[in-house]
């Protein structure tokens, strides 16, 4: 956990943001895998934990904004859970140690949730994303369970959105101490193994084996394909041969749960053809500009159509695309090769606060989303402001599928060179990405960086 002042900071600040009422914030509960005794790791919800920091199951609290008090609900450890889990702290002990003095036993929160919701007060609560959860707010506040997220709080998604994008010292020094100790290592490390007649799953289970190693976990399932091409492909059971393309994206968790989230494509022979070579440039000059442009009060939305741009016009270099590059952009022609968005925040989820709603973290009243085919994916188009922590990810691809349907509606194809895209069909994809710090003067790559010029790659792999 963080000093308790850190806590105690948060949820005062969220109580001057919402000015009255009662936050009600559940802390996620064990998941079973198949049977109740062999549960899946465990993993707190991450608004609990900004503003609690207490990392257990069956734990609920209440930031009460009218009477100025914070309570933690939950069950102390009797002898059975000694037996099977060793000692532990007491309930009491955590909470002190994020700054709250009030501990009352789980029956207790029904009670009181009755008792605010009979004297007419505001009860904040957010939407939830596990059925468990959503259960348990139906039970409380007597609403469907298939409804129950209608009643979620938008003034408290909005307050915790405004304070959790904004990262304190603490939190950006956990995210680069995991990237410079944990993630840059294993992907240096992986670089220095991937050779020809290995399989997809010894590199990511080397990751995931350092990872743990080092304390920590993976922030999400490891990507790990020669079939780039397949955007979040989770299947690691292929050969690698000579003349593929691996991509790999993946990220520690540090054992607060603050997430890295970098991309890396690299040659199985240690050696870029050519051909690949030249894809890897112009994905990699998208990436690099795209991090210069970033700057408080820059829309992010910009840079994403920048690197759209970069993207457009080395691709009509090289002869795969043609016509007007303005008007190539304005119909979203790039979007065959380029079919996702630039960034997403990333913090205590890699996704950061996806869970309440992407349009609350990457979009506001003045910047839309678009239903453009690729742009739509575009997490985070808003201005940018200083402490957020975001993601930088440009990538080209060829998805046979998406390029025959286009060729045979004949969608766009003013703009495509499709004799010479069919000489790239089984080309992969690549895709480059880095996280990147807003400061006051502009921005800072996050942690020790990571190998991604061809040389600095083709370096480390030498056989």
């Amino acid at each position: 956990m963080f000093p308790k002042e850190v806590y105690i900071k948060r949820r005062n600040e969220l109580k001057r943001r919402l000015g009255k009422g009662m936050v009600f914030l559940p802390g996620n509960h064990e998941s079973p895998m198949n049977y109740a005794a062999n549960q899946y790791p465990f993993r707190q919800d991450s608004t609990f934990l900004y503003y609690f920091g207490i990392d257990e199951p069956d734990r609920a609290g209440i930031i009460d904004i009218d009477n100025n008090n914070d309570i933690i609900y939950g069950n102390e450890a009797d002898l059975e859970d000694i037996i099977w889990m060793g000692n532990l702290k007491s309930l009491e002990e955590i909470s002190k140690q994020a700054g709250i003095g009030e501990v009352k036993p789980h029956h207790a929160l029904e009670t009181d949730i009755n008792k605010a919701v009979a004297e007419g007060r505001e009860i904040h609560f957010l939407p939830a994303y596990r059925a468990d959860i959503k259960d348990e707010l139906s039970w409380l506040f007597g609403k469907n369970t298939k409804e129950i997220n209608s009643f979620a709080s938008v003034g408290l998604i909005r307050a915790v959105v405004a304070q959790r994008s904004v990262k304190d010292a603490y939190e950006i020094a956990e995210m680069e101490n995991t990237m410079t100790t944990v993630t840059a290592p294993f992907y240096h490390e992986t670089m220095r193994q991937c050779v020809a007649g290995k399989f997809e799953y010894e590199m990511a289970g080397l990751m995931e084996g350092m990872a743990l190693k080092n304390n920590c976990s993976m922030a999400y399932p490891v990507i790990c394909s020669v079939n780039g091409q397949i955007l979040h492909n989770h299947y690691h059971g292929n050969k690698m041969n000579d003349g593929d393309l691996l991509l790999i994206d993946a990220g520690a968790e540090s054992p607060l749960h603050y997430a890295t989230d970098i991309t890396r494509t690299i040659p199985v022979s240690g050696k870029f053809t050519n051909r690949q070579k030249n894809i890897y440039q112009l994905v990699l000059k998208a990436l690099n500009e795209s991090i210069n442009m970033i700057k408080p009060g820059v829309k992010y939305r910009q840079v994403h159509l920048n690197a759209a741009r970069i993207i457009t016009e080395g691709l009509k270099d090289l002869g795969l695309m043609k016509g007007n590059t303005d008007d190539a952009l304005a119909n979203g022609a790039h979007a065959m090769f380029f079919p996702h968005g630039l960034g997403h925040m990333i913090g205590l989820d890699v996704h950061d606060m996806e869970n309440l709603g992407e349009n609350y973290v990457g979009y506001d009243d003045s910047t839309i989303r678009s239903d453009q085919f690729g742009i739509q994916y575009l997490r985070l188009a808003k201005e940018l402001k200083e402490g957020y922590t975001l993601t930088v990810e440009p990538g080209i691809y060829f998805i046979p599928a998406l390029i025959e349907k286009w060729k045979s509606d004949h969608h766009l194809s003013e703009f495509y060179n499709f004799e010479k895209i069919y000489e790239y069909i089984d080309f992969g994809g690549v895709r480059i990405e880095d996280n990147v710090l807003v400061t006051a003067e502009g921005r800072k790559v996050l942690g020790t960086p990571v190998a991604k010029t061809t040389d600095d790659i083709e370096n480390i792999m030498k056989r």
